[in-house]
């Protein structure tokens, strides 16, 4: 099956060079050029990607992937402008799953949506031994990528999920923020461990009852993160 992708910038040049370059590796391709009709086609369609700008007409989008967040973990790549790390903070804050950075190479944009899509469907195979992990309070469907905590289900993104998979499957290992950016984003991921810190700190705040005070994803001070077997 084809994947989907939504494109979503009022820059038309932009939007018709990466349809047409993705369209070329059989790609179903939808584009938007304002947030509203973004928004309103993510509600309508299950996306294998949505690529977001920023700087849009209508609604920007920051406020696009936080409502796409609301009822659904498809992955989203925000197009930040060169440099401006706020963006990209804010963007991960807002759910984002990963950014790429104006200007850009339409190859690139494409090799990082298809490097991007591997790592997601590179997660099934592995499914097979334990489908549903329970840890404490918390039930990890691995099949259907949904979390449960004490039967009510927490809405994870989709690297959000992959983080928390990563640790409980390893209990008590402490990985470094650059394995974790290796193993859950890729090696060929460019942002930084900051990404990492961003992830961490939204999976506490919805799966930790006092997210300063965790029970389940704990800090090792000066080395990393790690999942604490209770």
């Amino acid at each position: 099956m084809a994947k989907k992708v939504l494109v979503v910038d009022d820059e038309k040049l932009i939007v018709k060079g990466i349809r047409f370059s993705l369209e070329q590796d059989g790609m179903e391709v939808d584009c938007a050029y304002d947030g509203e009709e973004a928004l309103k086609l993510a509600t309508q369609n299950a996306y294998d990607m949505i690529l977001l700008d920023i700087m849009l007409p209508r609604m920007d989008g920051f406020a696009v992937c936080q409502q796409i967040r609301e009822f659904s973990n498809m992955p989203i790549v925000m197009l930040t402008a060169k440099g401006d790390d706020m963006d990209k903070i804010l963007g991960l804050e807002y759910g984002a799953d990963d950014y790429i950075t104006k200007p850009f190479n339409i190859l690139e944009v494409k090799a990082r949506i298809k490097a991007i899509m591997r790592r997601t469907s590179a997660v099934q195979p592995k499914k097979e031994n334990t489908k549903v992990i329970e840890a404490g309070d918390l039930k990890l469907d691995c099949e259907s990528r949904r979390l449960f905590i004490l039967g009510r289900e927490v809405n994870l993104t989709a690297k959000e999920f992959d983080l928390l998979e990563l640790l409980i499957n390893n209990p008590n290992k402490v990985y470094g923020r650059e394995d974790l950016l290796n193993l859950v984003w890729g090696y060929e991921y460019p942002g930084d461990v900051r990404t990492v810190d961003v992830h961490v700190r939204r999976l506490r705040e919805k799966i930790e009852k006092n997210p300063s005070e965790p029970r389940y994803v704990h800090t090792k001070w000066g080395i990393g993160y790690y999942y604490a077997q209770n």
